[in-house]
């Protein structure tokens, strides 16, 4: 059994976005999945962007927004709704809602997100 307490969970962010490393490669030693809390301020932006070895899970817990799709396809995601997106599959999101957006992603197998973030220093959120 693993067990995670809050006050060690990390905090990835760029410019808007938030994503909470819920478990992942550094605080787990699970090969299947990893699991974030992705918080997205009214206007931010995650760009299109694609996992090449593994495939996605999404479900919007607040707000809504757009999925931003291969070949500039839009389409509406909001609270409750879920998206699966396969090896490969163009995806990002925009916040154009009224208030913040938060949805949890399921990646597996795990990916370390680090990389995508501009900061990456592994800094623990206190406002959990």
């Amino acid at each position: 059994m693993e067990f995670i307490q809050k006050d060690t969970i990390v905090s990835l962010s760029n410019p808007g976005v938030v994503s909470k490393q819920l478990l992942n490669p550094d605080n787990s030693a699970s090969a299947r999945v990893t699991i974030t809390e992705v918080h997205l301020e009214k206007g931010a932006c995650q760009p299109w962007h694609a996992h090449e070895s593994s495939e996605q899970i999404w479900y919007a817990l607040r707000g809504s927004g757009r999925l931003l799709l291969a070949n500039g396809v839009e389409t509406e995601f909001n609270a409750g709704d879920v998206v699966r997106f396969e090896d490969g599959d163009i995806h990002g999101l925009r916040n154009d809602g009224e208030v913040e957006f938060i949805y949890l992603s399921v990646t597996a197998p795990p990916i370390h997100f680090g990389y995508a973030y501009q900061n990456n220093n592994s800094k623990r959120d206190d406002k959990q």
